[in-house]
């Protein structure tokens, strides 16, 4: 079977590297990645312009097409492929809404009571947003609507001294029409431990895959701005440390009741759900989702996939989902980014991959953000490359993971701290305390 994965990054590189056994498989992406490059037929273009992706699909007789990132979504690419004949794991437009318009996901919580939402509203005034800030007591969180990269967020005490300088940000969200809308959302702030499920779905039905925990801040113990993601580690039996089965059952049942939400409202959805959830002292409450994999999510879960990849697309398109078993193993990923990220001055520089030592360690190397050139594999602005580690426990899978990275060279880092028995610890004691 022909199958095309559309996208860049170590998400696509995952993605790919998960179906290239079982089909004959193709790539669009904007830059060379070095991973995909080997085992995918590609073409270099733009994802977002869905009509060239339309006509390589059509030239090239694809039959299933896994569109990776957000931005293509947006643009209706899956109405485009489905147009000349090819099926998708990836909502169309009117589905995708449930990442591209924040707004459109509220309303969704409201109109049809699922429960794990939050204080919110929607501005697109300074002097009603002006006034909301003043009279509410609690910290807020300033969301654009539309879609931002993961970067246009920002917190009261973390990136916010307070709300009058919310104010001052949400305007100017509105005044550049960030993220494609001029319009902001204020959210209150939530205090607990984040987390993520990433679920298949099919339409009708969901399978959620195994929890894992993001580390968006750019460096060790939490510090700095708030990035992509930095590295996420999963647990043995799919839970994470300071989750519950009970919790996570919770939040898999917010997810189920938003795709059939979703499906009332818009259009049957295909393709994957992200949640991202709050873990707070009343259970989980839904931050935000995301139409595609996470990023680096995707390289926590997929290592772990055991049912054939391209068998769960089939049943995606087809309605036909079921189950998807996953090995009962922690990993961790760390990813490996330009010094000075996410403001460097190392682009365009060159970075050095050992992965034959990588790989006799018993980690994987996923690349991201990078460029194969002729001389080597050059850095961008963005990540670079995420190592991710299996094993029976996260701190096992942590030291095969921070082994790795020395193998690789050039003007980058990564954040040490991620799933170590340190920094997980400080979660589980965190929860413990706001559960009282």
């Amino acid at each position: 079977m022909k199958v095309l994965v559309v996208g860049t990054g170590a998400r696509e590189h995952a993605i790919c590297d998960t179906l290239k056994d079982d089909v004959e498989l193709f790539s669009y992406m904007s830059k060379v990645n070095p991973g995909i490059s080997r085992i995918a037929e590609y073409k270099q273009g733009n994802e977002s312009e869905i009509e060239k992706v339309a006509e390589f699909a059509k030239e090239k007789e694809i039959e299933i097409a896994f569109i990776g990132p957000e931005a293509p979504l947006g643009k209706g690419i899956v109405n485009k492929l489905e147009e000349v004949g090819v099926s998708c794991v990836g909502p169309n437009i009117n589905a995708a809404k449930i990442e591209t318009d924040k707004s459109f996901m509220r309303k969704l919580f409201e109109d049809y009571k699922i429960e794990g939402s939050l204080t919110y509203k929607v501005f697109d005034e300074y002097e009603p947003l002006s006034e909301f800030l003043d009279s509410f007591d609690k910290d807020v969180v300033v969301k654009p609507v539309g879609l931002t990269g993961g970067k246009g967020v920002k917190i009261v005490g973390d990136h916010l001294k307070d709300n009058q300088e919310a104010k001052e940000y949400a305007k100017e969200v509105m005044d550049n029409a960030m993220g494609g809308f001029a319009q902001v959302i204020i959210e209150e702030r939530l205090v607990g431990e984040e987390f993520t499920i990433q679920a298949f779905c099919d339409g009708e039905n969901l399978i959620p895959m195994p929890a894992a925990q993001d580390h968006p801040h750019a460096f060790n113990g939490d510090k700095g701005p708030i990035t992509g993601g930095m590295g996420s580690y999963t647990d043995k039996g799919g839970l994470l440390p300071f989750l519950s089965q009970d919790d996570y059952d919770k939040a898999v049942h917010i997810m189920d009741k938003t795709l059939k939400a979703i499906k009332e409202e818009a259009s049957p959805y295909k393709g994957i759900l992200y949640g991202q959830f709050m873990l707070c002292s009343d259970g989980p409450r839904l931050i935000e989702y995301n139409a595609r994999f996470g990023d680096p999510e995707a390289m926590n879960v997929l290592p772990l996939l055991k049912t054939p990849m391209i068998e769960i697309c089939k049943d995606i398109v087809n309605g036909t989902l079921s189950s998807a078993d996953f090995e009962d193993k922690a990993t961790v990923c760390k990813y490996i980014v330009p010094d000075g990220y996410p403001e460097t001055n190392h682009a365009g520089e060159i970075v050095e991959v050992d992965e034959e030592a990588i790989n006799n360690l018993g980690a994987k190397v996923f690349y991201a953000a990078v460029d194969l050139q002729d001389d080597g594999i050059h850095l961008s602005s963005s990540r670079a490359l995420g190592i991710v580690a299996k094993s029976n426990t996260i701190s096992e899978a942590e030291k095969i993971a921070e082994e790795a990275c020395k193998f690789v060279k050039g003007n980058v880092y990564h954040r040490s701290d991620v799933g170590t028995p340190v920094l997980v610890e400080k979660r589980v004691e965190h929860m413990k305390e706001i559960l009282g």
